[in-house]
């Protein structure tokens, strides 16, 4: 029916068994992605901390500060200092429940679940803030 490749691919040929450059697993990816997707997330909480102030958002900004730096290595994610501006809220909090979505998904394919737990938490506190007629029109 098909018949049999008789040449050696251009892939094989090209690329070789080259090992002259390092690779990461798939763990190693996804702590990279995950850390990435925290971080960008502590950045949002950050600047909802300075618009609009509130226990709730000190604390998560600490959690997923600890979260970023244990998944880097220990090392300490650069926080923003964001001075107080007129800013939209909803965007933010938007902005916010996407990057906890992205979180989650990472956290939960790679089997982290105090990462998954906290981007949970995150996702329903964003939604909260939300007004409901806003997540219907989506």
């Amino acid at each position: 029916m098909y018949e049999p490749i008789r040449t050696k691919s251009v892939h094989s040929t090209m690329a070789g068994t080259s090992s002259d450059f390092p690779h990461r697993s798939r763990e190693e990816e996804l702590d990279i992605q995950l850390a990435g997707h925290l971080a960008a997330l502590l950045a949002v909480t950050d600047e909802l901390r300075a618009a609009a102030p509130s226990a709730d958002l000190d604390e998560a900004a600490e959690r997923l500060a600890e979260q970023v730096a244990r998944l880097r290595g220990g090392v300490t994610p650069v926080r923003m200092q964001v001075a107080p501006t007129e800013v939209d809220l909803t965007t933010l909090h938007e902005r916010a429940h996407a990057l906890a979505g992205r979180a989650l998904v990472v956290a939960a394919s790679r089997a982290d679940t105090a990462a998954a737990i906290l981007a949970a938490e995150r996702m329903d506190a964003h939604t909260e803030a939300l007004d409901p007629r806003e997540l219907a029109s989506r």
